[in-house]
């Protein structure tokens, strides 16, 4: 004899209709059981962000002790080491992520995780209140925080030696300034990276490498890292170049850190070299908290969270009602127009621009 299936089964008074109508409701009302299970996120009791190492090293059991106040979740953070590194993690793992919200993609590397699908959809309620600059159309990843990558300079130096600051790039080609300037490799470092694009958004692919090959004749200094450029080679600190690449933020760094009080910043900024790297956090496909990871993001967008940004990473809030300490409003500048360029552009020509710059300063 078949089986039958549940339609089909004979009622005791030899009346199919009779079980099919109880067994349609009990199937009708099992299926609504399990869409209504679906739609509600459970809370989870934690959620993971992965960050790079820079951010995760200044996170404390402040940071986020407010949002698990509110929430009542708690946050753990996992590095990933440079933002490199945590795309490439991400995109190995995007079938069993790692965490909840990754945070830390800049515009180097945002293109190359767009692409892999790793994040979902998330527009923050927290966007209306992006400064103009960082709005977008669309919002698969949120802005959290930008850095500028621009030269310092050490005021003490140019003024003992009467030399005038360099105004620019430009001028930095001219004799006096000759074995003066320190950069960082594009290689291996994030701020030699953003420099040697800001070289690029400014001469164009007709005339960046022949910048580089100018000041290469003119005895630029390349090392490996930022702590190799700015604590070892700049004037500051003992070396020989009273020109490094560093960031915006770095002279108010000078005054909070330094062991007396300084009334004024001991090295200042050249504006129109800076590069702006804006970084940003995007919900990982696959968590099963994405509302609660959204949460997540809505808080690192808050004037709260957002204050805390520049005394604790030493980087700029997006939220345009944030307040900056006082250490930078009086001791840095930060630029009107600074140097940018689109985050595919970048994606696509990254690793030849790299091979370029390295035959013009090596081959």
């Amino acid at each position: 004899m078949p089986a039958q299936g549940l339609g089909t089964l004979i009622a005791p008074d030899g009346n199919e209709e009779t079980m099919k109508r109880p067994l349609a409701v009990l199937a009708l009302a099992l299926l609504l059981a399990a869409c209504t299970n679906g739609s509600e996120e459970e809370t989870p009791q934690q959620l993971t962000l992965i960050s790079h190492d820079s951010f995760v090293g200044s996170v404390n059991e402040e940071t986020f002790a407010s949002f698990t106040a509110e929430t009542g979740i708690q946050v753990e953070v996992i590095a990933a080491g440079d933002a490199g590194s945590m795309v490439n993690q991400a995109i190995l793992t995007k079938d069993n992520p790692l965490a909840d919200v990754l945070f830390g993609v800049d515009d180097t590397f945002l293109s190359r995780a767009l692409g892999a699908d790793v994040f979902v959809d998330y527009r923050s309620e927290g966007v209306d209140s992006l400064a103009s600059d960082f709005k977008q159309g669309t919002y698969t990843v949120t802005p959290i925080s930008y850095g500028d990558v621009c030269f310092n300079y050490d005021k003490a130096f140019f003024e003992e030696a009467q030399l005038p600051i360099p105004e620019n790039i430009d001028a930095l080609l001219r004799g006096e300034y000759a074995g003066l300037v320190t950069v960082e490799h594009p290689a291996t470092s994030s701020a030699g990276l953003a420099f040697m694009l800001a070289t690029i958004a400014r001469y164009r692919e007709a005339g960046w490498l022949e910048w580089w090959e100018r000041m290469r004749d003119a005895d630029v200094s390349v090392v490996a890292d930022w702590d190799s450029a700015y604590y070892g080679e700049f004037t500051r600190y003992g070396g020989s170049s009273p020109i490094v690449m560093s960031y915006a933020s770095s002279p108010p760094a000078e005054v909070i850190f330094s062991e007396e009080p300084l009334t004024e910043a001991p090295t200042g900024v050249i504006e129109s070299s800076c590069y702006r790297q804006v970084e940003y956090a995007g919900i990982l496909d696959g968590t099963p908290y994405p509302e609660a990871a959204g949460q997540l993001i809505d808080f690192m967008l808050s004037k709260e969270f957002q204050e805390t940004i520049p005394l604790t990473w030493f980087v700029f809030p997006v939220n345009k009602d944030a307040e900056l300490p006082q250490e930078f409003v009086d001791h840095t500048i930060i630029p009107a127009e600074p140097l940018r360029l689109d985050p595919e552009v970048v994606a696509e020509n990254r690793e030849q621009w790299i091979d370029q710059w390295i035959e013009v300063m090596e081959g």
